[in-house]
């Protein structure tokens, strides 16, 4: 089916509001928006697509979609409120929408709005009013703009349209203050389509049963479309209380990228604001779990619990421990995953959090700090991980791309050095019998002297950090004489030294505990037991995590490798571009 749409927009903040027609507008107007879908249900999933890929050459950041099927202005002029019962056929509509949103416009938080899904005796308005919630619901964002999908027939009426929808998305939710409509409209090519738009609206749809109590259970990091889904269902179906059980501790432990998923209380947070937007007049709980049941198998008032095709089989232990705890079974309402078209070889065919966070990777996760002591050339990376990460490997390739590598470990081996001024002080420390016959120090007698021992190991680190970062210095200091433009100082304990001061951004590698071990058994050798012991000594990735600029992972193949750290680069050159034109300005 090919649609076209033009963007007409109208504003009434003025009195004579003018009219603005952009066939391809080139970039967001406006930071959040109500989308009112009004085509008849059935006929909305060949529009979704093209109607989101238009809303989000207009909207930004936020987009509520409001579903008022067979809108008519009617001789009035009056957009009247409509009420949707549940449906069977909505919880289908609703994947559709966040799977299209997915496709065609993943930059939008796209949010589908279920406050006008309700059985027809249920909806009380004011009296002698149009609109049927008791006041305009508050979003966690205020729209500034309404959109809508409503068919022209003449084009002379696009002005009485556009103050229309203003009025009832007034009436509905709170909008900001000059709120401006921006009309779709779709130049329908099809006239089997026009025909499908006149037959009417749901029809004799199968009607949904709903529960008064629903639970569902998962990590919701990052909501994404896969999550919108289950969330906007699972309101659909509960009629009082909606309970999440919110994955924490002992179930994050076997995640992708566990390091990368954002704290319980944020997660929390943004389900709550999300719920809170789509049905506020529910009960919300939210409470952590540790392990897979939670209170879906002790609350006896639970009802329903909404499943994929993938936790089906969680589901049904679910039932089982609570007919082993004396309660009755839950209805299992189950959902479809959402395919993800966008996703590579390391990534889920489904929408996941998982692949959102490998996506990250490469990435700025936080903007890096300020610094005015720090020249501006060269720009200088701190490249950090722990034993086994791969570290090494990115220096090598970002030393390829053009940067200069200042290895950390190599300045470490020279503070060893006879004659070099930590030399006498470590002898003097730790006694003569770390030396080899030639009088170099031993350091595999050094570290057992240390190993396992925090005093001795601070005393270690007082005479041998300080001189590391004089030698890091004099190789930047160098490297500003030559003119190079980006320095990496590969030390694995850059941020355990504090070395913070002499860089611009941190990168941090990161792998799994059990792959970490692996290599560092095959590479030097060691005992499974002692390659632990090794990485418990260091800081965690956790740890690292938390102050890391970029995040980078070589559990994958090298080219995925490869290019995770050409994406830094090329994000990199951009941030060093942007930060020499503000500093000429």
């Amino acid at each position: 089916m090919n649609m076209q749409y033009d963007v007409s927009t109208y504003t009434t903040a003025a009195p004579a509001p003018p009219v603005r027609v952009c066939h391809r507008p080139t970039m967001a107007m406006f930071s959040t928006g109500v989308l009112v879908l009004t085509s008849p249900l059935h006929t909305l999933p060949v529009r979704i697509a093209p109607v989101l890929s238009s809303a989000a050459q207009v909207v930004e950041r936020t987009l509520y979609v409001h579903l008022h099927p067979g809108l008519n202005l009617g001789s009035t002029g009056q957009a009247r409120p409509v009420c949707i019962p549940p449906v069977a056929d909505v919880s289908s509509l609703i994947s559709r929408l966040y799977s299209n949103a997915a496709d065609v416009c993943g930059h939008l938080d796209v949010r589908v709005l279920l406050t006008n899904f309700r059985a027809q005796q249920g909806l009380v308005g004011t009296k002698g009013s149009n609109n049927p919630f008791p006041s305009p619901q508050t979003l966690s964002h205020s729209p500034e703009v309404v959109l809508t999908d409503f068919p022209l027939q003449d084009p002379g009426q696009s002005p009485l349209v556009a103050q229309c929808l203003q009025k009832y998305a007034g009436c509905c939710y709170a909008c900001s203050p000059g709120l401006t409509s921006v009309l779709l409209h779709p130049q329908l090519k099809s006239l089997q389509e026009e025909d499908a738009l006149k037959s009417g609206g749901v029809g004799e749809a199968e009607p949904l049963e709903t529960y008064s109590d629903v639970v569902v259970g998962g990590t919701f990091d990052r909501l994404h479309g896969a999550h919108k889904t289950l969330l906007n269902i699972s309101c659909l179906l509960a009629n009082r209380r909606f309970v999440i059980g919110l994955c924490d501790t002992e179930l994050l432990k076997n995640k992708v990228l566990k390091e990368l998923i954002e704290p319980y209380e944020l997660r929390a947070e943004r389900l709550r604001e999300f719920l809170r937007d789509i049905k506020p007049s529910l009960q919300y709980e939210i409470v952590p779990i540790s392990e897979p049941f939670g209170p879906s198998i002790t609350d006896s008032e639970l009802q329903c619990i909404v499943v994929s095709e993938e936790t089906r089989k969680g589901g049904a232990a679910v039932n089982k421990k609570r007919l082993e705890n004396g309660l009755s079974e839950l209805v299992l309402y189950e959902i479809q995953v959402i395919k993800d078209a966008h996703h590579s070889e390391i990534e889920e065919e489904k929408i996941s959090s998982s692949s959102f966070r490998s996506r990250l990777l490469g990435t700025l996760l936080t903007p890096p700090k300020d610094n005015p002591l720090l020249p501006h050339v060269p720009y200088v990376i701190g490249l950090s991980g722990g034993s086994g990460s791969g570290k090494s490997s990115i220096a090598r390739r970002l030393e390829a791309l053009g940067a200069v590598c200042i290895d950390g470990d190599q300045m470490g081996h020279e503070t060893y050095r006879p004659g070099a001024t930590a030399y006498q002080r470590v002898v003097e420390e730790f006694g003569n019998d770390i030396l080899n016959e030639d009088k170099t120090i031993n350091r595999g007698a050094l570290g057992k002297k240390v190993f396992g021992n925090k005093e001795r190991l601070q005393s270690l680190t007082d005479i041998v950090w300080p001189e590391i970062a004089l030698c890091v210095k004099q190789k930047i200091q160098q490297a500003r004489e030559e003119g190079k433009q980006v320095c990496v100082v590969d030390a694995a304990v850059l941020l355990e030294a504090g070395w913070t001061d002499m860089v611009h951004e941190v990168w941090v590698t990161v792998i799994p505990e059990e792959e970490a071990v692996s290599r560092i058994t095959a590479r030097d050798g060691l005992s499974e037991e002692d390659a632990r012991r090794r990485l418990q000594s260091q800081w965690s990735n956790a740890q690292r995590v938390e102050h890391a600029n970029v995040v980078l992972c070589t559990l994958w193949d090298p080219d995925i490798t490869q290019r995770q750290v050409q994406k830094a680069w090329d994000l990199l050159q951009e941030r060093i571009c942007k930060r020499q034109v503000k500093s000429s300005l």
